[in-house]
């Protein structure tokens, strides 16, 4: 089993291994040219996003600056907005469904690493060093028609339904069912929404 999908089965694995390294630098690479681009350039930002997302429907608008780790793992569906000073750690699949809006500021994590310290980096090296840190993921999934506040931090293995909102400020720790607003830290459904 490789690391990326050691990575993306949810599995301890080595973030400093090539294939992941080189996805990582490509990402990087990318996203440094999409938030430099003049704001009208239309043409050269749809074929960044089309070489750094997995996957994404029609009428995508990103604004600058994004953030991610690897693109790849990221799947938007049609309609949808990312308002700027976004981060997704794309350390496992993140899927947006159709006409989402994602306000500026919002941070959505995949990733996470052992508790333990040694389990994180493993002995120290005789000169003192450490490997690189042990992490584990699991993926996140956002429905169709859901809107995602200001601020708001999505935690790894979170799965939003379809026809929520999610208030401004919020840190989703646990999965929530559709048709509800939802707020607070940690984040608490408050009331349906139909």
């Amino acid at each position: 089993m490789t690391e990326r999908e050691k990575m993306l089965a949810g599995l301890l694995y080595d973030c400093s291994d090539p294939e992941l390294l080189a996805q990582w630098h490509k990402a990087k690479n990318l996203i440094r040219d999409y938030n430099s681009l003049d704001s009208e350039n239309l043409s050269e930002k749809d074929r960044i996003l089309f070489e750094l997302l997995g996957g994404r429907g029609k009428n995508l608008w990103i604004t600058a600056p994004f953030f991610v780790d690897y693109g790849n793992n990221i799947y938007f569906g049609d309609n949808c907005e990312v308002n700027m000073n976004c981060t997704f750690l794309d350390d496992n699949k993140i899927i947006v469904g159709n006409n989402a809006l994602i306000a500026p500021n919002v941070q959505i994590y995949t990733a996470f690493h052992p508790t333990n310290a040694v389990d994180r980096f493993g002995l120290p090296k005789p000169d003192g060093s450490f490997e690189f840190c042990k992490t584990q993921t699991a993926p996140v999934k956002i429905g169709d028609n859901v809107w995602i506040g200001g601020g708001v931090v999505i935690l790894p293995g979170v799965s939003i339904g379809n026809n929520v909102v999610i208030g401004a400020g919020s840190v989703v720790t646990k999965d929530i069912p559709s048709d509800v607003v939802a707020f607070g830290n940690p984040c608490r459904i408050v009331r349906e929404n139909k």
